[in-house]
C-alpha cells in the first residue's frame, strides 16, 4: 500500500515516525514523506528535523494518509495554508484511508473534512475541534467512515496497528507490535484526563494555553 506522511514545520517528531515505524514494519507499505516543498522541515521542539523526500505536486495520490499533529501555535500555519488544504484534499478523495494524530484532526477540520464527524485529538485542544465543526471524543482511536483520528502523540502507533490489523489481518499487526516490542509500561498512571490528578491537568492547560497564545515560529 502506498503511504503518505505530511509533514510541515512545527511538526511532533513522533506523530509521523511512530506510524512510519509500524507501516513500515508490516513489509507491505511504500511509506513516503511528504512536504509543502522537498527539504527538511523543523520539529516543534527545534531541536531537530525531518526530510520530506517529495513535494506536494510529485504524489498526488495514496491508500493511506496521515497528516501528523503539532504543539501549539504551530497547527496555525497548515490550517492557513491553502495550498495544504487543498492538497490534503486532493489525496483524501483517493485514499482508502484518510487519518491524523494529536493535532493532526484540527488540520483535517480546516480541509472540511470533520464536519459533524466524531473524531480525537489531544485533550487540549477539544474546544477548538469543536469549533472547526467536529464532535471530540476522549477515545484513543476514532473511525468516522474512511477517516481515522488519533489522540494525543503517543497513540499514532495504536492507530497505525489498527490500520494494520484491518488491512493485512491481526496476525501482521500482531506480529509488528511484537516486532517494535511495543508494550508500554510507564512509570506513573498519568497519560490521561481520567487518570491525572487535577491539580496537573490544571498546570499543563495553563502551559498549553500559554503556547497557544504565541504566534508560529
Amino acid at each position: 500500500m502506498e503511504v503518505a506522511i505530511m509533514l510541515y514545520d512545527g511538526i511532533t517528531a513522533l506523530d509521523a515516525i511512530g506510524p512510519y515505524e509500524v507501516f513500515s514494519a508490516t513489509m507491505k507499505c511504500n511509506v513516503k514523506f511528504i512536504g509543502k516543498k522537498k527539504g527538511i522541515v523543523q520539529m516543534d521542539s527545534k531541536m531537530g528535523y525531518l526530510h520530506a523526500d517529495y513535494s506536494f505536486s510529485e504524489i498526488t495520490s495514496a491508500d493511506i494518509l496521515v497528516v501528523p499533529g503539532c504543539s501549539p501555535p504551530n497547527y496555525k500555519t497548515p490550517m492557513n495554508d491553502e495550498e495544504t488544504l487543498e492538497w490534503i484534499r486532493q489525496i483524501h478523495g483517493t485514499a482508502k484511508w484518510t487519518t491524523s494524530v494529536c493535532n493532526g484532526s484540527l488540520i483535517l477540520s480546516a480541509a472540511g473534512l470533520l464536519n459533524g464527524a466524531t473524531a480525537t485529538c489531544h485533550w487540549g485542544s477539544f474546544d477548538l475541534l469543536r469549533s472547526l465543526g467536529a464532535i471530540p471524543t476522549d477515545e484513543r482511536v476514532v473511525r468516522h467512515g474512511q477517516i481515522v483520528t488519533a489522540a494525543g502523540v503517543s497513540s499514532g502507533i495504536d492507530m497505525a496497528l489498527q490500520l494494520a490489523a484491518w488491512e493485512f489481518g491481526e496476525d501482521v499487526s500482531k506480529a509488528v507490535q511484537l516486532i517494535l516490542e511495543y508494550d508500554p509500561q510507564p512509570p506513573f498512571d498519568t497519560g490521561s484526563l481520567k487518570k491525572a490528578p487535577a491539580p496537573l491537568v490544571e498546570r499543563v492547560r495553563e502551559v498549553l494555553q500559554e503556547l497557544s497564545e504565541k504566534d508560529p515560529g
